[in-house]
């Protein structure tokens, strides 16, 4: 195949636009914060999952809490009504013992009851600081994960001006290119692993990075400057010259 050798550099100028535009692609997708982002996202989702079942748990322990509440007022109201029968002074001596014996047992039961309440009453407070410091990370991890974003776009927005203008660029230079050269390009490396064409410096591709040998270089010097030449190695279009 046959293309000048203006058109060669051209064609390797387009190369490396697009090693560039690879290689831009590539710092896109690895930007530190779309990592950063993932892991604070997880935190913060785990948090949120953390408080809600905090927050089922309190309203539980707030119904436990209104049944201990209840059970106490209950033998409140019994005790009161004891003690009012016992200053009434109208029951039988053995009723006032009995109410007596009744008053203790219940005043003791009513101990118990609180100790309960009490106990119920500090699972609600425990379980309430525990929602406020998952609010509190969950509104950490959001504001953190509002400033990843904005640094995840500004970082994106510079590459994509970058990409941008190179794509400007490798079509302009393109445009001077004939369409048979830029066919083999495409093919190339469309199965090359994005590489179309190298620069033959120092007998060796920069393609692939391997030497040639001194019987190729020979042969390859010897070729018309508009002749095309291919790596033996990579296969890419290789320009003399570069």
């Amino acid at each position: 195949m046959k293309a000048s050798p203006s058109d060669q550099q051209q064609i390797l100028d387009v190369a490396a636009f697009d090693q560039k535009t690879t290689a831009l692609n590539h710092t896109a997708s690895t930007l530190p914060e779309i990592a950063e982002l993932a892991s604070v996202t997880t935190k913060s989702n785990n948090a949120r999952d953390l408080r809600i079942a905090a927050e089922t748990e309190l309203n539980d322990v707030k119904r436990e809490l209104l049944r201990a509440e209840g059970d106490v007022e209950q033998i409140v109201t019994r005790i009161t009504r004891d003690e009012s029968r016992l200053s009434g002074g109208s029951a039988s001596p053995k009723e006032l013992e009995q109410l007596q014996h009744e008053v203790g047992t219940l005043n003791a039961r009513r101990s118990e009851l609180e100790e309960v309440e009490l106990e119920i009453m500090m699972r609600v407070d425990e379980i309430k600081a525990r929602i406020s410091e998952l609010q509190s990370q969950e509104a950490g991890h959001t504001e953190l994960i509002n400033e990843l974003n904005i640094r995840m776009e500004n970082a994106l927005a510079r590459i994509n001006g970058e990409l941008e203008a190179i794509a400007k660029e490798r079509s302009e230079t393109l445009a001077a290119v004939s369409p048979e050269l830029i066919a083999l390009y495409e093919k190339i490396r469309a199965s090359n692993n994005g590489t179309g064409a190298a620069a033959l410096v120092a007998g060796a591709c920069t393609g692939c990075h391997l030497s040639i040998n001194t019987v190729e270089l020979k042969r390859v010097a010897e070729l018309p400057t508009d002749e095309v030449v291919r790596c033996e190695e990579c296969r890419c279009i290789l320009v003399r010259g570069a």
